[in-house]
C-alpha cells in the first residue's frame, strides 16, 4: 500500500509540474480539436477512423470555417477562429488542405510555478495567444488501404503577473520546431473501418521571469487506434484508445497517459441530419450535422474538455462548444452551371 501510495504521488507531481506550460496547455482548446475535426469530436474523439488524416480526400473541395469557446466556472474563457480549404482532386485520389487557426485568450486566473514568482505556487492572471498553419495530404492506395500525412506549424505565448505583487512575472513563449503526423486506415468493407493515427510535436519553450530565463525542448506523442463499425443503416459505433505522451525539459518531467474512446452516431432525414454521442479519454462529448447542399453545418459539445491533459490548470470544469461551416464549392459550381 504504501509503494501504491509514493508511486500515485510521484504520477501526481508530474502532471501538475507538466502543467506549469499553459501556452502549451491551451492548444488542447484550439489546434489539438481542429486537427481531430468536429464530427470526430462530437462522437467521442477517436480520430484514428473518421477524423483520420488518410480520409481528407474525402471532402475534396471544400471550404470551412471553424469556431469554438471554452469556458470554465471560474470565469476563465478561451475561444478560437479558424479557416482552411480542401483542394479538389489533384491525382489519383490525392488531395490536400490547409487550415489557419487564431486563438487568444484575456484576463486568465490560474496558478503558476516559477522562480521568479516565489518559492511555491503563485496565484496569477495572464494573457495567451496560439497561432497555427496545418497542412495534410491523403490519398487511397487501393484495396481499402489510405494513406494521409500532417506537417503544422505553431507557436504559443503566455504572459502573466502575480497576483500578490505586480512587480513579479513569468512569460512563456516557443520558438518553432519540425512537428509530423500521419495517418493510415483500411476499409475492409463498407461496413468496418480501421485506423491508426500518430502525432509527434517538439516546441523550443523559453521560460522568463524576474530572475532570468530558462529554456529547453518540450515534444509530445500522440497515438490513437480505433474501428467504427456500421450497426445499421445510417449507426455508426466508434471505438478505440489513445496513447499520449510527454516530455518537458525546462521541468525535467516525463509521463504518460492511456485513455479511451467511445462514440455513436446515427444519420437521419436521408443524411440532412446526424446526431451523435461519446466519450473522449474523459470528457463526455455530444453533437450533431446538418446538411443542405452544398452547405454543412457541424456542431459538437464537451464537458470538460482535455480534462486527462490539462487536469485543473484553468478551473475545475469547463464547457465547450465548437462549429464548423463548410461548403463543397464543387456542388455549388454544379448548381450554376
Amino acid at each position: 500500500m504504501a509503494k501504491q501510495t509514493v508511486t500515485f504521488s510521484i504520477l501526481l507531481i508530474s502532471l501538475v509540474s507538466y502543467g506549469q506550460s499553459p501556452e502549451l496547455q491551451m492548444r488542447n482548446f484550439a489546434s489539438v480539436q481542429i486537427k481531430k475535426g468536429v464530427r470526430t469530436i462530437g462522437m467521442g474523439g477517436d480520430g484514428a477512423t473518421v477524423g483520420n488524416y488518410s480520409l481528407i480526400y474525402r471532402d475534396s473541395a471544400t471550404a470551412l470555417v471553424d469556431a469554438g469557446a471554452t469556458s470554465y466556472s471560474n470565469g476563465n474563457l478561451f475561444s478560437f477562429t479558424a479557416v482552411g480549404v480542401t483542394t479538389p482532386i489533384i491525382w489519383r485520389g490525392l488531395a490536400l488542405y490547409a487550415i489557419a487557426q487564431s486563438q487568444y485568450a484575456t484576463n486568465i486566473a490560474t496558478t503558476l510555478s516559477s522562480p521568479g514568482l516565489g518559492s511555491g505556487p503563485a496565484s496569477v492572471h495572464g494573457d495567451g495567444s496560439d497561432q497555427g498553419v496545418y497542412l495534410k495530404a491523403a490519398m487511397p492506395f487501393g484495396k481499402g488501404f489510405s494513406v494521409g500525412l500532417l506537417l503544422s506549424y505553431e507557436l504559443s505565448q503566455f504572459n502573466a503577473i502575480a497576483d500578490n505583487n505586480s512587480a513579479n512575472y513569468v512569460r512563456y513563449h516557443t520558438a518553432w520546431r519540425p512537428s509530423v503526423g500521419t495517418g493510415v486506415s483500411w476499409e475492409p468493407t463498407k461496413r468496418i473501418l480501421i485506423g491508426f493515427r500518430g502525432r509527434y510535436d517538439t516546441d523550443m519553450e523559453f521560460r522568463t521571469d524576474n530572475l532570468g530565463t530558462a529554456s529547453g525542448l518540450n515534444s509530445s506523442g500522440e497515438y490513437r487506434l480505433g474501428i467504427a463499425l456500421m450497426l445499421w443503416k445510417g449507426a455508426l459505433v466508434d471505438v478505440g484508445g489513445t496513447a499520449l505522451y510527454r516530455h518537458n525539459e525546462i521541468y525535467n518531467v516525463k509521463n504518460s497517459v492511456y485513455k479511451p474512446n467511445l462514440g455513436f452516431e446515427q444519420n437521419l432525414l436521408n443524411r440532412h441530419l446526424a446526431v451523435r454521442a461519446g466519450y473522449d479519454e474523459s470528457s463526455p462529448t455530444y453533437g450533431l450535422t446538418v446538411r443542405v447542399s452544398p452547405i454543412i453545418l457541424d456542431v459538437a459539445y464537451v464537458k470538460n474538455l482535455g480534462l486527462a491533459r490539462v487536469a485543473d490548470l484553468f478551473g475545475s470544469n469547463s464547457n465547450s462548444l465548437i462549429a464548423t461551416l463548410t461548403v463543397n464549392f464543387s456542388a455549388l459550381s454544379k448548381k450554376k452551371t
